[in-house]
This record gives structure tokens, sequence and C-alpha cells, in this order.
């Protein structure tokens, strides 16, 4: 039985298909979903969240946080990744993605800034995929 994946955000269906594992950043840790996984509400971190396609090929995605939700039945298996932002690996520009995080890094320089370390968390997740 392989996972059903759904990436989600407001504004569109990022992904959505079969899958073998889902890899995710829990604001408590890391968890890996397999079919068969117990029911499951986490919310999730900003960072890459990593989906194997069934033919054992990777892809990773990048969530601006959000929830993951997994459901399962004797028959089926679900996962739903709902994140106010989300982009596929392909669709980032990782030069964007480090100029962005040293702007906020320079901005942290001058003093606590709320804003500044979520650009910064957001800007290195995209920038370096591979973590």
């Amino acid at each position: 039985m392989a996972l059903d994946v759904h990436l989600v955000t407001p504004e569109r269906e990022v992904w959505a298909g079969p899958a073998q594992m889902v890899i995710a950043r829990g604001t408590d840790g890391m968890v890996g979903i397999l079919a068969g996984h117990a029911p499951l509400l986490i919310r999730l971190s900003i960072a890459p969240i990593k989906i194997q396609h069934e033919d054992g090929r990777w892809f990773v995605a990048v969530v601006d946080g959000g929830f993951l939700h997994v459901t399962n039945t004797e028959d089926s298996a679900r996962v739903d990744v709902l994140a106010s932002f989300a982009e596929l690996s392909d669709e980032i520009d990782r030069d964007a993605a480090q100029a962005r995080a040293e702007r906020a890094q320079a901005r942290l320089a001058q003093g606590d800034d709320a804003s500044a370390r979520a650009e910064l968390a957001k800007a290195l997740a995209r920038a370096g995929l591979d973590e």
C-alpha cells in the first residue's frame, strides 16, 4: 500500500501523488511516515519535506510551517501537508534565497527582530535543501 500524499497551500495544490515515504521536521523533531502509520497531526517547522516516490526517487519541497496530518484505514494511508506557503525544490532560486538570508542576518545583527528570524529560517531552508 502506497501513501496518498497531498501538499497544499491556500493558493494551490503544490504536489499530489503516491509515495513510499514522507520525512518532515515537526516543531518537536523529525518524523518519518510510511504506509500503515498511526493517525497523526503535527505542527511543522519551516523546513524541507522529503517525499520518496514509489520508484525510489526522492524530491524535496520547502514549507513555511503548517501541519502534517496522517489518516490510515485498512485500504489506504493519506498524508496531508497543509502550509501557508510551499515550494518544490525545482521552483526555488537558491541564489535569491541566499541573498535573502544574508539580508536577514544583517537585520539580526542590528538587534533581535522576530520577522528577521523567520525570514532567515525560510531563506536558509530554501538555500540548503539537502539539510
